[in-house]
């Protein structure tokens, strides 16, 4: 499982049981054999907990890199929307109704309304989608995982991605109380004290919030109105002073400087906070920071940790699969980094393999356009030796389109 998703998924063991939680942190769990995947579906681990996610990643990846994704991997995803306009985490049955077992996932909307708006065409499902997401917005302005549960910073920071990708204006949708989700977050936000003016994960068993490096990140992204594509930023910030977080873009200033604070002390990454993971390196979340850190300007770090990331992820991608491929794709555009050498690893080709065949990528088009129109080939060479030959020839012209990496 991603671990763009930790968060979430402890939240949810703290409403709905410890039972689920093993389950939803294996990274190598395989789908039964009487359970085959659908042939849409990017990855080969059980999608029960991650499927609409790994694949939303996945198709907004390969779009920011110009690739066209297969076309039933796009109606796969669609076609996991409930009728409502929600989107659960997986559904093995599409055909079957969403009923009130179904567990929605804030999350999963989301990142399913990112990819969705991006490649196009799908208005009408991302349009339900977000009228979902207005629907569960808490009396705070923000989103927990599932509805019902307490705004959490890495769900309010990705719907915020959402509302931005699907043309709305996050400080437009009101919740009831006419808080918005730049209402939220400062109160998501911690001290600028002891806990460096972080966004926080609420522990499990007492609600008490800590400080965490995810749930900064997502803020972050969410206080400056950003989604999963960042571009990277053309003019380096100052370094943030910390201040009481009494607005979203203090509250995401002081984010900042907790992520370049910590990322200094880390040697440009991030270590786990997951329980049984000391001195262990954060990808995933280091991805995710890199992302933030464009957002805020902070280009600088933001170049250092995905370069950290282009010489250390290669087993960490291989092991988890398309959503961290994307996430690396999405780290390596946020930082003005080739994502087709990314340490000498081609992350677009290693993305694409792990689920059906895109339709096209712009790279490819190129290449035939140039081979068509544009190139010096063999049947050039002949044209010329037809004209000094026999003094018939061929007007030939073109103008080499420069390649898109």
């Amino acid at each position: 499982m991603n671990v763009r998703r930790s968060a979430a998924v402890l939240a949810a063991v703290a409403v709905f049981g410890s039972v689920a939680a093993p389950a939803a942190f294996a990274d190598t769990a395989k789908p039964s054999p009487s359970a085959a995947l659908p042939s849409g579906l990017y990855g080969d681990e059980d999608p029960k907990f991650d499927g609409v996610f790994r694949q939303s990643y996945a198709l907004l990846a390969q779009n920011s890199a110009g690739v066209k994704p297969a076309a039933k991997a796009v109606d796969w995803l669609a076609g996991q929307q409930c009728d409502s306009g929600g989107f659960a985490a997986y559904r093995a049955d599409a055909t079957e109704p969403c009923d009130s077992k179904t567990m929605f996932d804030s999350n999963a909307t989301a990142s399913a309304v990112q990819a969705l708006a991006a490649l196009g065409g799908q208005k009408k499902t991302v349009d339900k989608a977000v009228g979902w997401l207005r629907s569960v917005q808490n009396k705070d302005g923000g989103w927990g995982y599932t509805p019902g549960m307490d705004s959490d910073a890495n769900s309010t920071g990705i719907v915020i991605g959402a509302l931005v990708a699907a043309g709305e204006k996050p400080e437009g949708v009101k919740a009831q109380s006419g808080k918005t989700a730049y209402s939220a977050l400062p109160a998501l936000s911690m001290s600028c004290g002891k806990d460096g003016g972080a966004f926080g994960l609420a522990d499990v068993k007492s609600g008490k919030l800590s400080p965490n490096a995810d749930a900064t990140a997502a803020g972050v992204l969410g206080g400056h109105g950003k989604g999963l594509v960042v571009d990277a930023a053309k003019k380096q910030s100052a370094a943030p002073k910390c201040a009481k977080a009494d607005t979203a873009e203090q509250a995401a200033s002081n984010g900042t400087g907790y992520l370049l604070k910590t990322l200094a002390k880390g040697d440009d990454h991030l270590m786990s906070s997951m329980a049984g993971a000391k001195n262990m390196p954060d990808l995933g979340n280091t991805a995710d920071a890199v992302l933030a850190l464009a957002a805020a300007g902070q280009q600088e770090q933001a170049k250092k940790s995905a370069e950290w990331l282009s010489k250390n992820s290669a087993d960490w991608a291989k092991k988890s699969g398309p959503a961290a491929y994307a996430q690396l794709i999405f780290a390596a555009h946020a930082a003005g980094m080739d994502p087709r050498d990314f340490g000498g690893t081609d992350l677009v080709k290693q993305l694409n393999a792990q689920g059906p065949a895109p339709q096209a990528t712009e790279k490819a088009a190129d290449e035939k356009k140039d081979s068509d129109d544009g190139g010096v080939s063999i049947w050039w060479i002949i044209g010329v030796g037809l004209v000094a030959g026999i003094g018939i020839g061929f007007l030939y012209s073109g103008n080499r389109k420069k390649q898109q990496l």
